[in-house]
């Protein structure tokens, strides 16, 4: 049998443990070996930034995610403002509005809101592809002119 020794509480003299390395008389000696002796040709030459044309960049591709995604959010918006045209002729209606005339401007904010939401849906979907004049804003033009023409049919 072994006898075993009762732990003891006294540092060990052969371990000294961890220890901060002694400082020594120039630290950049220490770095600067670790580093290369010499310089590549290209370390003192200024550096060259080419100048980017926004146009000449490729366009970013639009994944089939975000597209599904879009038109969720399309759907759920289009069918909410479906509910909001209904509440929006019983209104006008109620304000002693034509039922003709409260139905087309009824149709009107619906087709101003579902063009807005459109433009600002593609917007979000992909902006460097969607957000141009182009797309964005035929969309926008059409929404403004019928919620406009909205508002002027429901007074009369």
């Amino acid at each position: 049998m072994q006898a075993t020794q009762p732990p003891t509480d006294a540092p060990s003299t052969a371990d000294p443990g961890f220890k901060l390395p002694e400082e020594s008389a120039s630290p950049p000696d220490a770095v600067q070996s670790t580093l290369p002796q010499t310089l590549p040709d290209t370390a003192t030459r200024p550096v060259e930034v080419m100048p980017v044309d926004p146009h000449t960049l490729p366009v970013a591709d639009t994944s089939d995610r975000d597209l599904a995604i879009g038109g969720i959010v399309f759907l759920i918006l289009i069918s909410v403002y479906f509910f909001a045209r209904g509440a929006y002729v019983h209104h006008l209606v109620r304000k002693r509005v034509a039922p003709s005339s409260a139905g087309n401007a009824g149709w009107l904010l619906f087709v101003g809101l579902g063009f807005l939401s459109a433009a600002a849906v593609l917007a979000i979907i992909n902006a460097s592809r969607f957000l141009t004049f182009a797309v964005t804003g035929p969309l926008v033009v059409v929404g403004v002119v019928a919620l406009v023409a909205s508002l002027f049919i429901g007074r009369r």
